[in-house]
């Protein structure tokens, strides 16, 4: 770092993301990435809008919060658009945490909360998961903290129902509690019904997953109007202008294009059961995933050294060094075709 680097984010540790290597054709099982195109409607409302990049877009993201709010049975003024669910999940940070309002989080769940700690100067309330991974909700009851779950949780996958969301909310009825489903439409169910009887939760989710637009940059969070009206405070004073023109576009047909969401994701849960059962057969421990991605281990190969091996094979997964699960493997679902060439790499890594 340079000499004129703020001395107070002098231990910051980014976060880091999944590979984007460039160097050759790679299966790609690694950032949770759909593999499908967007829906026909989403590509054909991007175009439309090409032609007018010379104007901003609407800084209230109107139309897109209108048709979000049909959809999920909201209000407009109970929605806020943001440039994915990151920075959601950031702004939520910024407006309900501070040095003196610490965030409690699992020790095992999205990296992104403990680097965003770091950069907001926010404590950390960290909470272990149990031995199976699982989280207990009870551990939560009574934190007096600003909350955020990541449900389903990634790297793990598991979920809680939302009785046990909602319990959370009502033994911490003076702060806030964030719940993160970005892998919820992958056979999770939503809190976003529980917003109507909790004054004090957030529901966030993107259109990165199940909606194949990770790389337009688009999510939404929903709550109470009062705690969205706290976050566009904090949206309008640092970029009103977060969701470009075709971005905005391109979410509401997302929105529109019911069929092809359930048909893809629905896609994508079956060869997620497959692919379970396959690995499985060959010895693998897995997690009951409830989302695009699978969390598997073997006895047989260490885990950083089979990533090692499958990526020398022309195969991309996720392996985290973290020591409670550093032998195991987060393995994006990919077509049916793509879960083939996985499985026969492994066979030829690991002997059949």
């Amino acid at each position: 770092m340079s000499r004129f680097f703020s001395p107070t984010l002098s231990n910051l540790e980014p976060y880091t993301p999944g590979e984007q290597p460039q160097d050759r054709s790679y299966v790609k099982l690694n950032t949770n990435e759909s593999p499908y195109p967007p829906a026909p409607a989403v590509l054909e409302a991007i175009q439309k809008e090409t032609g007018r990049l010379q104007l901003y877009p609407d800084p209230a993201c109107a139309a897109l919060r209108q048709k979000a709010a049909d959809y999920y049975g909201l209000q407009p003024d109970q929605i806020m658009a943001g440039n994915g669910s990151d920075e959601n999940l950031f702004f939520a940070l910024r407006a309900f945490c501070d040095e003196n309002h610490p965030l409690a989080h699992a020790n095992i769940t999205y990296g992104c909360y403990a680097v965003w700690c770091g950069l907001l100067h926010i404590p950390e309330d960290i909470i272990p998961l149990e031995a199976d991974f699982s989280l207990d909700p009870v551990k939560y009851h009574g934190r007096n903290e600003t909350i955020v779950i990541a449900n389903p949780n990634a790297p793990t996958g598991l979920a809680l129902p939302p009785e046990a969301i909602g319990a959370i909310a009502d033994a911490n009825p003076d702060n806030v509690v964030i719940v993160d489903e970005a892998y919820v439409d992958f056979g999770a169910e939503s809190c976003v019904p529980l917003i109507a009887s909790h004054d004090n939760l957030l529901v966030v989710q993107t259109f990165s997953k199940s909606r194949q637009m990770a790389g337009a940059r688009l999510g939404l969070t929903m709550g109470p109007r009062e705690l969205i009206a706290d976050m566009e405070r904090v949206r309008s004073s640092l970029n009103p202008y977060n969701i470009n023109r075709m971005t905005l576009a391109a979410g509401i047909a997302a929105l529109e294009s019911t069929g092809y969401f359930d048909e893809t994701r629905h896609q994508i849960m079956e060869t997620r059961a497959w692919t379970a059962g396959q690995l499985a057969r060959r010895g693998f421990e897995l997690t009951d995933s409830r989302t695009n991605f699978l969390f598997a281990r073997t006895d047989r190969m260490e885990g950083g050294a089979l990533y090692r091996a499958l990526r020398e094979k022309g195969v991309l997964v996720r392996h985290f060094s973290a020591p409670r699960i550093s032998d195991w493997l987060r393995i994006t679902v990919g077509t049916l075709e793509q879960m083939e060439i996985l499985l026969k790499q492994l066979d030829d890594i690991l002997g059949g």
